[in-house]
């Protein structure tokens, strides 16, 4: 073909790299087929659309549960010290973290990765982290997209998105309404600070040290929690749910419980890691840290009294859930008994 002085290589896009990041995700999605969710999936990398085969699942009166997130600042962290490869784990544990708190099986996850040039080693170890956290979930990686977007992004920043889809039935969907007086309310550890409050991390991180200790929990992937909630779900040992993220432990448990109910919890029972006082230290309010972080508490039930020591068989040692209140009849919707252990 005819050469030309511009192209749109010059300009900053390299659509050749492009097709061979194509190329290298296709090949790592036939390395990996497999029946998930007892589907054969079929081959959609490339193509304009993709599908997935439902025709088998054995879900009376099915319903679709969709969500999608991102994992905002914690990028510029993983940018900073040039680690790659857990924060696609980050980008699926955030939407399918959210799906089961509905009781939906996640099915399949799509991601949008936007970057300011194709470096193909550095998406390479973004695409692990994102098949390893679709792996843990029993999920499909069924498609995506790639932007090269030169001038948008400054060097080497990037940005992630990702949207899972899931299925329950409509008998089996968890809601609110099944919270009842005495139900008792369970702590569900996180792996540490997760994927919401970086921007404050970031900001306390400019004018403070840090040890290497510490240092390494700050990219510590977000728990995914799907095997063990769903199969407290299937054996209905849960009434209600609530993933812990942005507006920390108090806004998301008031998302999962009726109005007029409330929300007792007992601060001082909540178990805090070492990476949460550290934060504590520089200058943050016990609200603040309420407000911004999970402080250790990456998920919560909400339970029948009866059925706690049957929930607990379900949980390795790091996670196993413990009591840090209840729900009751009183006028003030919520509740909150001392303070946090520092």
């Amino acid at each position: 073909m005819e050469k030309t002085k511009n192209s749109y290589k010059k300009s900053g896009v390299n659509i050749t790299l492009a097709n061979s990041f194509v190329k290298h995700i296709a090949n790592i999605s036939r390395k990996n087929v497999k029946k998930k969710n007892g589907i054969q999936n079929q081959e959609n990398i490339g193509a304009f659309g993709s599908t997935f085969d439902i025709s088998s699942i054995k879900i009376k009166d099915p319903l679709i549960v969709s969500c999608t997130d991102g994992v905002g600042t914690k990028l510029d962290l993983a940018n900073r010290f040039k680690k790659f490869d857990t924060i696609g784990i980050d980008l699926v544990a955030m939407c399918v973290n959210d799906l089961i708190v509905q009781g939906a099986k996640p099915l399949f996850f799509l991601d949008y990765m936007a970057i300011d040039k194709i470096i193909l080693k550095k998406v390479k170890l973004i695409l692990k982290g994102i098949t390893k956290g679709c792996d843990i979930s029993g999920c499909s990686l069924i498609g995506g997209e790639t932007a090269e977007m030169p001038g948008i992004y400054i060097k080497n920043n990037f940005d992630l998105a990702g949207f899972a889809v899931g299925i329950v039935s409509k008998k089996k969907l968890l809601v609110k309404k099944k919270v009842k007086d005495n139900n008792i309310i369970l702590a569900i550890p996180s792996n540490g600070i997760h994927s919401n409050g970086y921007s404050l991390v970031r900001s306390i991180l400019k004018k403070n040290k840090i040890s290497k200790n510490l240092k390494r929990e700050l990219l510590k992937p977000t728990k995914i929690y799907v095997n063990e909630i769903l199969k407290l779900h299937q054996n209905n040992l849960i009434n209600s749910a609530a993933h812990i993220t942005g507006g920390g432990l108090i806004e998301n448990i008031i998302r999962s419980v009726p109005e007029k109910l409330s929300i007792n919890i007992d601060l001082s029972k909540i178990k805090i890691k070492k990476i949460f006082k550290w934060l504590k230290k520089n200058n943050l309010s016990d609200n603040e840290m309420l407000r911004t972080f999970n402080c250790g508490v990456g998920f919560c039930l909400i339970v029948d009294k009866k059925n706690i020591k049957k929930i607990k068989k379900y949980f390795k040692k790091e996670y196993t859930p413990y009591e840090i209140g209840y729900i009751s009849k009183n006028k003030k919707r919520i509740n909150l008994e001392k303070n946090l252990r520092w």
